[in-house]
């Protein structure tokens, strides 16, 4: 036999890990895998609609940030309602969220369309979605939604969209005249604008706008970019696209959950669904900014179609018919309250905003001479 001196540094080390070994066998618990939460999430929106896309970024975030605590079932219009339908589903637990706008539930609340599609006051949409976040508007929102309506839902803003298009006409249009009598799809507050200003208006999910114009349902509409119109297929029933209005200048996402689906998950996947989508309105951002410009090329590149901007003087119209709406809207208490505290921030922001900002179109030209048709 042959002796070996063990050194204490051994012989802890060596007791040490059998200690924790028998321990481990004694008392370790089964590790058993927690199954993730699935969130049903309706859009209002086609199958085929780059707003899908849109939504997509916002589960794919809110999935890896959860680190895959929560998954998400992504459904388009019509899978379990209709496009218009999503709040009440939402509200009622038919699903668990949707990704919509607000001006899609106007109808129930004319209030709706403030956060949304309202007076432009010369707010874009991003200097609207800073009111929500940092103006009061996200407080407005939660009184008319719970206190108001008493809606079993929350909501979240993100993506601030580009200026709505006046849209698709068989015919370019140069004057308020020229409008007045046309049937146009449009929704929200912008229907009583362009009713106001003559036309007569159907409000239209955007899967039904084009087989609406082939049938002579409608004379001319818009929806909001040029990659939505492009995939449903305006090009085939008009060529003439005018883009710049104030029907829908201002306006973002929607994103609803249920209100008991969002208090039931711990503080963490709370805060992930929540700024999530502030993380999705940025790559939302570079998405619609990559898409809507290069599919706004193929329109007129590979479909014939005459771009144009909508003349200073049917711009003009719109503000006068906004006047005259705008103090029917203030006889709601409410809706005066968030009119008030919209211009208040436009005010204030928008002369810093422009103040601030370089002319853009002049540095365009100077770099891209001619290609401007303003």
């Amino acid at each position: 036999m042959v002796e070996k001196t063990i050194s204490r540094r051994e012989l802890l080390g060596a007791s040490t890990f059998a200690g924790a070994a028998a321990v481990g066998v004694l008392s370790a618990p089964p590790v058993l895998a927690q199954a993730p939460t699935v969130i049903k999430m309706q859009t209002s929106w086609p199958a085929s609609d780059i707003w899908m896309d849109f939504a997509r970024q916002y589960i794919e975030r809110v999935e890896k940030m959860s680190g895959g605590r929560i998954k998400f079932e992504l459904l388009p219009a019509g899978a379990v309602v209709g496009a218009f339908q999503v709040l009440d589903a939402v509200n009622d637990g038919v699903i668990d969220a949707a990704h919509t706008v607000p001006v899609y539930w106007y109808g129930k609340h004319k209030a709706a369309s403030l956060f949304g599609t309202g007076p432009v006051f010369g707010g874009s949409a991003t200097t609207m979605l800073g009111w929500f976040h940092q103006g009061g508007g996200k407080d407005l929102y939660r009184e008319l939604t719970q206190d108001i309506m008493g809606l079993n839902v929350y909501g979240f803003y993100g993506f601030p969209m580009p200026a709505q298009p006046f849209g698709w006409f068989k015919s370019p249009v140069a004057s308020a005249a020229e409008v007045n009598g046309l049937k146009y799809r449009t929704v929200g507050l912008a229907a009583d604008l362009m009713q106001n200003m003559g036309m007569s208006v159907a409000q239209l999910p955007g899967g039904e706008i084009v087989p609406a114009m082939e049938r002579g349902v409608i004379d001319a509409f818009e929806f909001n970019n040029p990659s939505s119109d492009l995939r449903f297929g305006s090009q085939d029933v008009a060529k003439n696209y005018i883009l710049s209005s104030y029907h829908q200048a201002s306006e973002s996402f929607e994103f609803l959950f249920n209100r008991d689906v969002f208090d039931d998950l711990p503080d963490d996947l709370k805060a992930i669904l929540e700024y999530g989508v502030e993380a999705a309105s940025t790559s939302n951002t570079a998405l619609a900014m990559d898409h809507y410009s290069s599919d706004l090329q193929k329109l007129q590149v590979e479909h014939g179609v005459t771009v144009h901007r909508t003349p200073r003087e049917i711009l003009d119209a719109q503000l006068k018919a906004w006047d005259q709406i705008i103090p029917t809207l203030e006889a709601d208490a409410f809706m005066k309250r968030v009119l008030d505290s919209q211009r208040a921030w436009v005010e204030r922001v928008v002369f810093y905003e422009l103040m601030n900002s370089a002319d853009l179109a002049l540095a365009y030209e100077h770099y891209f001479p001619g290609k401007l048709k303003l």
